[in-house]
């Protein structure tokens, strides 16, 4: 009887955590506790118990993951952000590290941006786009 506790409260807190999730994460270990649930309710060996878990979650999860991904899936969304990197950009506002200010304006677009080394930037100077961090550009003077 203290199988079938055991294999009840774990069904419940994988699907309490299916639940609260926005993708599915344990549905495939709800399956398989409620598969060892039934076991344990028809008195199989603890061990039988197990095996049937680990077993039924390892074949619903590689059988419908892929599925899954497809259906849940979402496609990156590729910005082309990588491609300002070596451009030359316009200082816009001054870049001081230390203050956290700076932008530059490149293609248009005005970006936060940090220079690479200590050094303040003055607007009006030009620079290299070194890399990206985040929604910042680092920057060296050209």
């Amino acid at each position: 009887m203290q199988m079938v506790i055991v294999w009840a409260v774990a069904l419940v807190v994988f699907l309490v955590i299916e639940g609260v999730t926005a993708q599915l994460v344990t549905i495939w270990f709800a399956a398989g506790a409620l598969v060892s649930l039934v076991s344990a309710a028809l008195k199989a060996p603890e061990w039988l118990q197990i095996v049937l878990f680990v077993v039924v979650s390892a074949v619903t999860l590689i059988a419908t993951r892929p599925l899954v991904k497809k259906l849940t899936g979402r496609k990156a969304e590729n910005l082309n952000a990588e491609r300002i990197i070596g451009q030359t950009a316009v200082v816009t506002e001054t870049i001081n590290n230390i203050e956290g200010t700076g932008s530059v304006k490149i293609d248009g677009v005005v970006w936060t941006a940090r220079s690479s080394g200590d050094e303040a930037i003055e607007a009006g100077a030009q620079v290299v786009i070194e890399k990206i961090e985040g929604v910042k550009v680092i920057v060296r003077l050209k």
